[in-house]
């Protein structure tokens, strides 16, 4: 197994990875909002990697055999005029997609990506990196806890209708 930057040549196996994380996180979703779009796999992904390329990040493929068994992708958003009022502004990285195939997991892919774009990050004069999780993914809130990630923010949710 080796990780590399994205080549073109693996954008069909980022959209299974892509479909496989959207079906999972679908069937924890306890709010029932989350939905696999019939274009979502044809779609995120080019949409993924647009928003890469657009904010000087990165894409790094775990591969095995030929074959794509995860990825990660990070951005560096820049900041707006609420960052600069509200914050001291260091630098950050995000990380905006972390995807290990479920045949692939629990073998140390998932911290091997995120090590490698941590060194990125690093490398660019990133001070802090920030990822997204959603609530009801225990198993990747576990994951970042190990790796040293913690809450900063909590995004609460209330259904107001029907």
């Amino acid at each position: 197994m080796k990780i590399i930057e994205y080549e073109d040549k693996y954008l069909e196996d980022i959209k299974n990875l892509l479909v496989e994380l959207e079906e999972y996180i679908v069937s924890i979703d306890k709010d029932n909002l989350d939905q696999v779009h019939p274009e979502y796999r044809d779609k995120m992904a080019v949409l993924d990697l647009e928003e890469v390329k657009n904010n000087n990040g990165k894409c790094y493929l775990a591969v095995e055999n030929d074959k794509v068994i995860g990825l990660i992708m990070g951005c560096i958003f820049p900041y707006d005029l609420y960052d600069y009022l509200d914050y001291k502004c260091p630098k950050r990285g995000e990380i905006t997609e972390l995807i290990v195939s479920k045949n692939a997991r629990s073998k140390g892919i998932g911290n091997m990506l995120i090590s490698k774009m941590e060194e990125y990050f690093k490398s660019v004069g990133c001070e802090y990196v920030l990822v997204d999780v959603f609530a009801y993914n225990v198993n990747a809130i576990r994951f970042y806890d190990r790796n040293g990630y913690h809450s900063r923010m909590y995004t609460n949710i209330k259904k107001i209708g029907d």
